[in-house]
């Protein structure tokens, strides 16, 4: 498996800013996926960082955003399923997050809770556009921080 998934980083590394974007889509989503691992060789091998970040935060937003989609069906034995996340879960998150609203998408970077968060945010109908821009705050905000970061080590 681990050679799979050397192969799989070394053919997203060779797509470069296409290949980090469709990394951080897959992290995003509902497979475990490290963007970060991508990110990482291509501001070695000396692609723009700031091009890397743009990337990647839209990737990993319109990943994000599957899960939102799938909160937004409904159909919580998808959610279970797919997602692995169980409904008590999604409640308890619905239930942290009422009243505080689409903002709440900008913590969907955090492991572990952030696929919830953003399942929770769609159950509840939250506002696409609030949600996105802030999903894509949250996001950006995170691989700028592993930007900086990365240049320390590099």
């Amino acid at each position: 498996m681990e050679a799979f998934v050397d192969a799989l980083v070394q053919l997203l590394t060779d797509w470069g800013l296409v290949g980090l974007f469709l990394s951080a889509l897959l992290a995003g989503s509902i497979l475990p996926f490290s963007s970060e691992l991508v990110m990482g060789a291509l501001v070695a091998m000396g692609l723009e960082p700031w091009a890397c970040v743009l990337s990647a935060s839209l990737g990993n937003t319109l990943g994000g955003l599957t899960c939102y989609w799938l909160g937004r069906l409904g159909r919580t034995d998808w959610i279970e399923k797919y997602l692995g996340v169980r409904r008590d879960k999604v409640e308890r998150m619905q239930r942290f997050l009422q009243g505080r609203g689409a903002l709440m998408a900008f913590f969907a970077f955090l492991p572990f809770v952030g696929e919830a968060i953003a399942v929770a945010l769609g159950f509840m109908r939250s506002n696409l556009w609030l949600t996105t821009l802030s999903m894509f705050a949250g996001k950006l905000a995170r691989y700028v921080v592993m930007l900086w970061a990365l240049q320390g080590i590099l």
